[in-house]
This record gives structure tokens, C-alpha cells and sequence, in this order.
């Protein structure tokens, strides 16, 4: 007997299957394999050439002898002496070429970083695929966003003791789950429409301690949206020791286990 897959499943399972292709990409997060905190004196990391330091007046500068086999390179030309690069905050990095590699160079408020993507790293080539809850029609609800009369910039932390990090919320969702009234916090999403970032009672257990986000499309003219909880994901900071996420702001914490989503990765890197 043939079992057919529900329009919801099947629009998941496609949407999941794009999601981990993202995650495999060469240079993506799965590729992070170190993360060096820069201050102003100029210094070599193993295995990177050149020497690094941060400017104190919101730049970074590389120093590198032009070898064209070896040495760092941007957009495919050797670095030869001093350059200065100048990433953005909270925002992805400079990228510099080391042959197959990539260094990352961010800026986190007044911090600066390398972070190192190699597509050998063996949290991407021992990568199977991120584990989800099932999906469930449940975990579809309809939620009203309340806008703030003007955006707020919030003070949170990050799974890096000491950094924090200033994200803008725009407004808070309401909606009903788990036979109870709940409120997020409402972000800004990258490409249009909104993001939650939270924890719930899962997380810590089944689910990234360190919280998740689902997206949401745009709010229509009276403020209802829907959201999947089926599509919540892991933060970068679930699969490598290299990120610098920030966590949920402490309104954002759920008092229902949202078992749906992307549950906690395994962690190869971890593993004896």
C-alpha cells in the first residue's frame, strides 16, 4: 500500500533538503575549523600566514610577502605588504584566500576575529544531515504582529563569554500554543518577513540549548501571519565551537516544548 505524503510534508521535505545543502556548502558553517580573537599588536595564528592585528579605529590590518602559492589573497590577487580590511559589525565578514581555505575577518561591536573556513573541516565531511522532529500539522499556528511604535535595539548575549551582541526587534508576535497565550520578540528577517529567535522547553534536551529561529513571511494588512514551527532551525553555533551567535533575548523563552524542527546535531568534532 502506497502511503501519499501530506502537501505540508512534501513542501517540508523540500524546503529541509535545501536547508542542508545550504549547511554543506564549501564555505559554510559547517566548514569553521578556528576562531582568533585579534588586539592591536600584530600576530601569526598557526597554520595562517601573515600577520593580523585590529587597527583600534575599526579596521583590521594583514601584512603578507605576496607569495602567490602560499600566501593570503583577495579577490585572487597575493597580498603584498599592508592592506586594511574593514568588516562590518554583526554583519559576514571580509573573506581572504589561502588556497582552499577562507579567513573570515569580523567585526563583533568593537571586536575583531579570524574565523577559518576549510572545506576538509570534519564538521562538514562527517555532516548527515540536521535531525528534525516530525512534522505536524499542530505546529502550524496563526499569530498577530504588534508593531513597536519605533524599533528597539536590544542588549543580548552570545555563546561567547563576554561578547554581546545589539539586535533592532521591530515588534512582538502574539499567538496561541500548547493551550496557553505566548508572545516573541520579533526580529527583522534577512530577506523580507520576520524571525523569532527562542528557547522552550526542549531546549537543553532534545532541541540546541543555546536556542533556535524560525522565519516568518510578512505580516498582511492586519498583522496575522503563520507560523511553522515545522521549519525551526538551529543557529550556527549548534554545529561548530566557531561561532559567535547571539542567544534569545530572556523575554523569548517558551514555556511549551516546541517539538518540532531541527533537534540537536551530533557533533563530530566532539566525538573521541
Amino acid at each position: 500500500m502506497t502511503t501519499t505524503e501530506s502537501p505540508l510534508r512534501q513542501e517540508w521535505d523540500a524546503w529541509h533538503r535545501e536547508r542542508e545543502e545550504q549547511l554543506r556548502t564549501p564555505h559554510g558553517w559547517l566548514s569553521l575549523t578556528a576562531l582568533h580573537w585579534l588586539d592591536d599588536t600584530g600576530r601569526a595564528f598557526d597554520g595562517i600566514p601573515g600577520t593580523w592585528r585590529a587597527t583600534g579605529d575599526g579596521g583590521v590590518e594583514l601584512t603578507a610577502d605576496g607569495d602567490a602559492e602560499n600566501g593570503p589573497a583577495l579577490d585572487g590577487a597575493p597580498v603584498t605588504g599592508t592592506v586594511r580590511l574593514e568588516p562590518v559589525d554583526g554583519q559576514p565578514g571580509v573573506l581572504v584566500e589561502i588556497g582552499e581555505r577562507r579567513v573570515e575577518v569580523i567585526r563583533r561591536t568593537d571586536d575583531y576575529a579570524l574565523r577559518v573556513r576549510d572545506p576538509k573541516a570534519i564538521t562538514r565531511t562527517a555532516f548527515t544531515g540536521a535531525p528534525a522532529f516530525d512534522v505536524d500539522e499542530r505546529w502550524v499556528v496563526e499569530g498577530r504582529f504588534e508593531p513597536y511604535p519605533e524599533p528597539k535595539r536590544l542588549t543580548v548575549g552570545a555563546v561567547v563569554d563576554g561578547l554581546q551582541h545589539f539586535p533592532t526587534a521591530v515588534g512582538v508576535v502574539r499567538f496561541a500554543l500548547g493551550g496557553a497565550e505566548h508572545e516573541l520578540i520579533a526580529f527583522p528577517g534577512k530577506t523580507g518577513g520576520l524571525t523569532l529567535h527562542f528557547r522552550d522547553a526542549t531546549s537543553g534536551t532534545s532541541s540546541y540549548g543555546g536556542g533556535r529561529s524560525v522565519a516568518l513571511p510578512d505580516p498582511d494588512a492586519d498583522g496575522r501571519v503563520t507560523i511553522d514551527f515545522n521549519r525551526t532551525v538551529n543557529l550556527p553555533c549548534a554545529f561548530t565551537a566557531y561561532a559567535t551567535c547571539p542567544l534569545p533575548p530572556a523575554e523569548n523563552r517558551l514555556s511549551v516544548a516546541v517539538e518540532a524542527g531541527e533537534r540537536t546535531p551530533p557533533r563530530p568534532d566532539l566525538q573521541a
